[in-house]
């Protein structure tokens, strides 16, 4: 069991995997002070104003003088990032072919192989339109935060009665309140709109029920027109001032909905459907060395057998945003990603704010000093595959392979926007643990073993054994049969406390 790591032959800093005691000798040097676990230590002395490298990539400059050996947390360590900046495309080597997985029983995973010898399937729900939900559910959606209580009482009123029936295969009945929907302008209104027609197609509800007031901007003709058409018998919308009883309505409703629902049932189907959002919350100075390479692997497997990766938290890919950009299929593609990165630092600029104003209190505690070093290790999320499309925020996946989609890096808002563009489940590595969850599974990966530990009712997957007794080889393959058992249909922790829920981007003023 290793007790350091220096990540990329041309670091000039290691990372404690454990805490290690001032005195420690480790890789030429003697720690000069003790290193909490997930923080950096310097490998030689820096003067003031010398790169420190990690992961091979620049993630700031020091602030002093600092001899080899030193302890380097945010008090000594200051980003280099700025504003707006001009790209260059400067595409991998064969950029239009993906990366070779080697198949069979014997493979690397550190290749971004996973064995090709288990059966790439998943039991899912196939929908009428073509997608393949992984859980048949009924929601209740309002389209203004107005009636978030009349249809909470829908739901409730609902369940009591269908607990006197014989229950079908619908697996929850959810009620999404929000707080939007009027007093809302322009883009700012379109986001609560767009987002909340994704949720009204997204194939895990085998049904839905969208609840309207009547007087809210959200007005629900001009909603019907922005979702399209719909099975009437599944999907249903009605304006509480125009009925006497909304609740009695609603549950009228639902009970239709129900009918048409109840009986569908898991087939075995290619898991080249599946589409999976990539995320991260709460990470450590681990979160680039287990678990975000672990959902790499991953990703880069599921490309390869067809299917659909998506990496979102644009803020958290300033200061490795040229690697994605170098992995762009095309011009066109790479063009797209520049406007994704200079659109949002220039939305923190027109708020006064700065781009680098990451990371978190709970990220520096972890071992994480810089934006830029908490973004190298965020996108190791998304393996070594080429990007083959990039999402405004609110759009829908419309191809397969590695999509890059626009959204902030908070946790509920960006799993919210992963779920909508059609992901049907979200990976959420953590190193400080949390129990959230949006309305897809949205199953969490620690960072290391103490958070999987103490929060057995938030973790549902492991990878800080990565630094304890495991291989990458054997936890990548423990982890692909986890994924697709839960796509088959076994609960995640948020789902297994009912706890789902939606954030929307605010961008706009309240009037």
């Amino acid at each position: 069991m290793a007790d350091f790591i220096k990540i990329n032959p041309a670091d000039n800093v290691a990372v404690a995997l454990h805490p290690l005691p001032k005195g420690m000798a480790a890789l030429g040097v003697t720690l000069l002070c003790d290193v909490p676990q997930g923080h950096k230590f310097t490998l030689k002395a820096l003067a003031e104003g010398d790169d420190v490298i990690k992961y091979g990539y620049p993630i700031g400059h020091v602030t002093k003088d600092v001899p080899a050996g030193t302890w380097i947390d945010h008090s000594c360590i200051k980003t280099k990032l700025s504003g707006l900046l001009e790209y260059t495309y400067n595409p991998v080597p064969e950029v239009e072919k993906e990366p070779e997985i080697p198949t069979g029983e014997h493979f690397s995973c550190e290749q971004a192989a996973l064995s090709g010898a288990a059966p790439a399937t998943f039991r899912g729900f196939r929908r009428a339109d073509g997608q393949v939900g992984i859980r048949n559910q009924i929601w209740v959606i309002p389209t203004v935060g107005c009636v978030n209580g009349i249809c909470e009482q829908i739901v409730g009123r609902f369940k009591e009665e269908l607990a006197e029936q014989q229950a079908g295969n619908v697996d929850a009945i959810v009620c999404f309140p929000h707080n939007y929907g009027c007093s809302q302008l322009g883009g700012d209104h379109e986001n609560t709109r767009q987002i909340l027609a994704d949720m009204v197609h997204h194939p895990n509800a085998g049904g839905v029920l969208v609840v309207s007031l009547g007087c809210e901007n959200n007005q629900l003709d001009a909603f019907r027109e922005l979702v399209g058409p719909v099975d009437g018998d599944r999907v249903k919308m009605f304006v509480c001032q125009k009925v006497e009883d909304e609740v009695g309505y609603g549950v009228q409703c639902l009970r239709e909905i129900y009918a048409a629902c109840r009986d569908d049932v898991r087939e075995e189907v290619p898991v080249s459907e599946l589409r999976v959002g990539l995320k991260c919350g709460g990470s450590d100075g681990l979160s680039g060395i287990t678990a975000n390479p672990l959902l790499g692997v991953f990703s880069d497997w599921l490309v390869a057998q067809g299917g659909t990766t998506v990496l979102t938290e644009v803020p958290e890919m300033f200061g490795a945003e040229t690697i994605l950009m170098n992995r762009c299929q095309d011009e066109e593609t790479f063009a797209r990603t520049v406007d994704l990165i200079n659109d949002f630092k220039d939305y923190f600029m027109k708020q006064g704010m700065p781009v680098y104003e990451n990371p978190s209190p709970g990220n520096k505690a972890g071992g994480i000093s810089t934006l830029e070093e908490k973004s190298l290790g965020c996108t190791q999320k998304c393996g070594s595959s080429i990007v083959r499309g990039v999402l405004k925020y609110g759009e829908r996946l419309d191809r397969k392979g590695l999509n890059l989609l626009s959204a902030p890096g908070n946790d509920l808002v960006a799993s919210t926007a992963l779920a909508a563009s059609g992901c049907q489940i979200v990976l959420f590595t953590t190193g400080r643990g949390t129990p959230f969850g949006s309305f897809v599974p949205t199953m969490k990966i620690s960072t290391n073993s103490q958070i999987a530990a103490l929060k057995p009712g938030w973790i549902d997957f492991n990878a800080g054994v990565l630094v304890e007794d495991a291989t990458m080889d054997e936890l990548a393959l423990r982890f692909r049969d986890y994924v697709l058992a839960v796509a088959s249909g076994e609960p995640v922790n948020n789902e297994k406390h009912s706890i789902r829920e939606i954030a929307i981007f605010k961008t706009g003023v309240t009037l």
